[in-house]
């Protein structure tokens, strides 16, 4: 098992980034909010990573905190819920963010995730409560919200943006690309729509 990855970032177009360790590149899947904290291309990066293995495929995942990747790790034993999911919801929202869902039984909050229906979300909430109890949210919430690059409000106009340009029938990740390229994150959610939609 692969569980964690110390090298160079060499590429980085979401969800994928590409590792230079000791002249061997390791391609990795990393959720939006492992994206918005990696440094410019060529600097040095550790991430903590999961290996999951299919008849298909072996993919690796790659998070900045240990808290994602145990989230992550809870997210893909959840009955209907895989690698693909688990990585939309780390996308969506911070780790702090869905565990306050999920102790607060709001599958209001959660539908908003791309590809996460209302019964989905209702099993996350049920299945997800005991393994999340010890988690404590509002101390680690505000750890968490001081490390994010995005401030509170402007997250919301992220997401919102992320949000509008996947009913619109985009990709979540093409989409969150489209958001970060803008570069401007106190933006309405409105005009970064319409900034996104004229670069895309």
């Amino acid at each position: 098992m692969i569980g964690r990855l110390n090298g160079i970032l060499l590429e980085k177009q979401p969800p994928f980034i590409l590792l230079d360790i000791n002249g061997v590149g390791y391609e990795c899947q990393a959720p939006m909010n492992t994206i918005y904290h990696l440094p410019e291309l060529g600097e040095k990066v550790v991430l903590h990573t999961h290996l999951s293995v299919s008849e298909n495929a072996h993919t690796l995942f790659a998070f900045f905190s240990l808290e994602e990747r145990t989230l992550f790790r809870s997210l893909i034993k959840v009955n209907g819920v895989g690698p693909k999911l688990a990585l939309a919801i780390l996308s969506a929202m911070s780790a702090m963010e869905f565990v306050q869902n999920v102790h607060n039984g709001d599958a209001n909050g959660l539908v908003k995730i791309p590809g996460v229906g209302k019964k989905t979300a209702e099993r996350l909430i049920i299945e997800m409560k005991d393994k999340l109890k010890d988690w404590h949210v509002e101390g680690d919430a505000q750890s968490n919200n001081s490390q994010n690059p995005l401030s509170q409000t402007s997250n919301a106009n992220v997401q919102e943006a992320i949000s509008g340009l996947v009913a619109l029938g985009y990709k979540p990740q093409s989409a969150s690309q489209a958001i970060s390229k803008i570069g401007d994150d106190n933006l309405p959610a409105a005009s970064l729509i319409r900034l996104a939609l004229k670069n895309m």
